[in-house]
């Protein structure tokens, strides 16, 4: 088998991963779509590895070993940022990328709400000190 094509497959699979990682919202998408790129990269990997093992006399599959490094990682890294946006879901009642990213930078609707309820109060005072000062 030519190598051309587990080289297209694997830039399909990244692409993919990386139209996934650019455009979903949802955080389990988005982890969805680190593992897709990882496996592209994987794929890659192995496919050098048969590739040069082929031209070289000696043959250390270093590729193969890189690969299981990969997919150990991948694993760690999904298992973290599952519970993450687990608890997160549980805390925020949402896994839009877009609403927690919102509220991490303090622009979120419940402050909003603050300003209009700390700005009532002092228009309020200031009607009511007007008025008895020109009682």
């Amino acid at each position: 088998m030519h190598l051309a094509y587990p080289a297209v497959l694997a830039a399909l699979l990244f692409c993919t991963g990386l139209y996934g990682v650019l455009a979903r919202r949802n955080a389990i998408l988005v982890l969805m779509s680190v593992e897709l790129m990882l496996n592209a990269v994987n794929l890659n990997l192995v496919a050098f590895d048969v590739w040069l093992s082929k031209a070289a006399e000696e043959t250390l599959h270093s590729g193969q070993a890189l690969t299981l490094f990969t997919i150990a990682i991948a694993a760690a890294e999904i298992g973290i940022g599952l519970a993450i946006v687990l608890a997160v879901h549980r805390n925020r009642g949402t896994a839009d990328i877009d609403k927690l990213r919102d509220t991490a930078e303090g622009h979120g609707p419940e402050d909003t709400d603050d300003d209009a309820r700390t700005a009532e109060p002092a228009a309020e005072t200031g009607r009511t000190g007007k008025a008895e000062a020109t009682a």
